[in-house]
């Protein structure tokens, strides 16, 4: 019996078959669609292992005919040497289209000569690459090189403000041997010594495989200054100088801490500044000028990428970077100011800070002892380094960038605080007094003063110097108004500088105790200041109540840190600092001349265990300024352990010649 179609049944299986059609379609695009996304996955994945340096994993990614082609090792050196020497990184692949499993891209990636673009093709079998060497840059055939040519940018200057070089290119010897002029083990020893090596670390490097009797081998490198010892060198047979450029710091000493120094790269460094051009032999700016503005002296060298021919012609350049040189930076440092500073307190542990009041161009910033920028060039010795590291005084400590004890250099400070705060009377007679507390509750402690001048101004209190008015004067401005006025002097506060300076603070919570808020009155409380602080708070005094923003890089714009005083406050207070100079009575007044007019603050911090201790040391400070509106400088020093040697007179004696010098110039 046949089968029966009724016309339900027809339209059934019509709708059957159109469905099956359909999904024999969808199949086929969705194949067609699968292969190219996997040809396109291939080939981005093959590119993401360049990236990674899996370049054992790219030959095994390659296709039967290609590995035929190709043996392993060496397609493993010639990706390796090529990619890592043109320094490719940040690979960006576009595909345009694909016909029969061969895909057009663009390739898109940074070089040593900055981005390179280009388009290539190849081919995918069976989820493999076909490859070549033109796979890497489509016009490189097998027997072609790829060179990169390198134009190393000049690093930038630092000069002072009338643009004396601080820091800069210079000529040094590079030392070397020809082991083929050596006359024995003698020559080794003496180069030794001379150089400040050991035998064996010469003997070393000249056993490298790669060298030929003929073959200069670089040592060292030395001063070109130092003709003594060239000569001694020379002497040596086979010992050769080669003339090379290196940074060098004509001033030495006298600015190392301001420029800081250079050193070569460490394998942190060369991590933290990936592309940015350094390499294992680079060097880097590691404190000071140097180091704040690193990428700005740096620069950026100037490279080609060119394939050349078996016989070293150039076949096409494939990119071209022009070398930028560094930037010079100047700074608002007077040289002959800042030298004058350094000679006055060389044999010292001390920081001086030099200042315009009117803009906060800082004209000198010294710290004393110090180390030889030039020798980080040059390199150390075990031996020099381990003396550098533990000199007792500390020449590699910055001290213009710590905070000290500001003894009575901060009675001035007290005194514009009341003024201002309306809680002090500059006319009232607090009572002379050597020896002072409050009331038994203060025990056995007591406020001493050297000096207790009739009447007990404000006036006479700074030309004095008396501990027991600054004392008493705290407790009668009171807790909230020297808290208000330490803020409003940014004590506390980070300080707005291109170098990184610890900042001056207080420890509010020490002023529940009258006893340290008197103390604090004349500089010997819970208190610490940076030099540079201090310099620009005495600054206000010179600038109408205005502190202005501090700055060592010569820049047109200026910045007013903050205002704590009115001109009223500071005009009293520059006309009793200018009588700390000129009274005969006053504690600066070995800087009086007829010459120029001078206001000042001498200070001495103790730094003890104890009202009774008898071991302590003492700081000396010295706060200087010119009156006069043509010439105005204000000038900082401190110099430690000053006990027995004078106090502040020290500071004082000493600043007194760099300060006329810079005023007659």
């Amino acid at each position: 019996m046949g089968v029966v179609y009724t016309n339900r049944n027809r339209k059934k299986y019509i709708a059957i078959g159109g469905l099956v059609a359909i999904v024999v379609i969808v199949a086929v695009v969705l194949f067609f669609l699968l292969s190219g996304n996997n040809n396109e996955s291939t080939l981005k994945n093959f590119y993401a292992q360049i990236s990674e340096k899996k370049y054992e994993d790219m030959y095994n990614s390659l296709s039967s005919e290609s590995q035929k082609s190709y043996d392993q090792q060496t397609f493993v050196e010639r990706n390796q040497n090529i990619y890592e020497g043109i320094e490719a990184s940040n690979f960006q692949i576009e595909v345009t289209d694909e016909t029969d499993n061969e895909l057009t891209y663009n390739v898109k990636m940074n070089t040593i000569a900055g981005e390179v673009t280009f388009e290539n093709k190849t081919t995918i079998e069976d989820g493999k690459i076909v490859w070549d060497d033109s796979f890497i840059f489509p016009d490189l055939t097998q027997n072609d090189r790829v060179r990169v040519s390198e134009d190393e940018a000049i690093r930038g200057q630092i000069l002072d403000r009338n643009g004396k070089m601080l820091a800069g290119q210079g000529e040094a010897y590079s030392v070397g041997l020809v082991r083929g002029k050596l006359n024995g083990e003698n020559d080794y020893d003496q180069l030794a010594e001379l150089l400040g090596l050991t035998k064996e670390s010469i003997q070393k490097t000249m056993s490298a495989s790669w060298i030929q009797d003929d073959s200069f081998v670089p040592l060292t490198t030395i001063p070109s200054t130092d003709t003594q010892l060239e000569n001694q060198l020379l002497q040596i047979p086979g010992v050769q100088l080669n003339t090379v450029e290196v940074r060098t710091y004509p001033y030495g000493e006298v600015t190392s801490h301001l420029t800081g120094y250079m050193q070569q790269v460490t394998a942190e460094d060369l991590e933290k500044h990936q592309g940015e051009g350094y390499t294992e032999t680079s060097m880097i700016g590691r404190s000071g000028i140097e180091a704040a503005y690193e990428k700005q002296l740096k620069g950026t060298n100037g490279a080609t990428i060119s394939i050349v021919d078996e016989n070293g012609s150039t076949k096409s350049t494939v990119a071209t970077q022009e070398k930028q040189d560094g930037q010079d930076i100047t700074l608002t440092i007077d040289i002959d100011l800042q030298r004058d500073l350094y000679n006055a307190f060389d044999e010292d542990q001390s920081a001086s800070v030099a200042m315009n009041p009117t803009n906060g161009e800082v004209l000198a910033l010294v710290s004393t002892p110090s180390f030889d920028s030039n020798d980080f060039i040059y390199g150390f010795s075990t031996e020099e380094w381990d003396d550098l590291n533990n000199d007792e005084d500390q020449p590699l400590t910055n001290r213009f960038r710590a905070t000290w004890v500001p003894g009575s250099t901060m009675k001035a400070i007290t005194a514009a605080i009341g003024l201002e705060t309306d809680s002090l009377d500059a006319s009232k007679d607090f009572g002379a007094e050597m020896k002072w507390q409050k009331d038994s509750s203060w025990g056995d402690y007591f406020v001493t003063t050297l000096h207790a001048p009739n009447p007990n101004n404000l006036r006479n209190a700074l030309i004095y110097s008396d501990n027991v008015y600054f004392a008493k004067a705290a407790l009668e401005i009171g807790k909230d108004n020297l808290e208000k006025g330490y803020k409003s002097l940014m004590i506390g506060e980070d300080i707005p500088f291109e170098l990184a300076l610890t900042k001056s603070q207080y420890t509010s919570d020490s002023f529940d105790d009258e006893i340290l808020i008197a103390d604090s009155g004349y500089g010997q409380g819970q208190i610490l200041m940076n030099p540079v602080q201090m310099t620009s708070i005495y600054s206000s005094f010179m600038n109408d109540g205005k502190m202005m923003t501090p700055h060592v890089v010569k820049s047109t714009e200026t910045s007013v840190w903050a205002e704590p005083f009115s001109k009223e406050t500071t005009d009293e207070i520059k006309s009793d600092l200018i009588q700390v100079v000129e009274d005969n009575n006053g504690t600066a007044h070995a800087l009086n001349n007829s010459q120029y007019q001078l206001a000042a603050k001498t200070g001495t911090g103790e730094i003890k265990d104890s009202q009774d201790d008898t071991t302590g040391t003492e700081l000396g400070w010295l706060s200087v300024a010119s009156t006069d509106s043509s010439k105005p400088i204000v000038i900082t020093t401190m110099v430690e352990d000053v006990k027995g040697r004078g106090g502040s007179n020290y500071v004082v004696n000493g600043v007194k010649q760099p300060l006329m010098s810079y005023l007659q110039k």
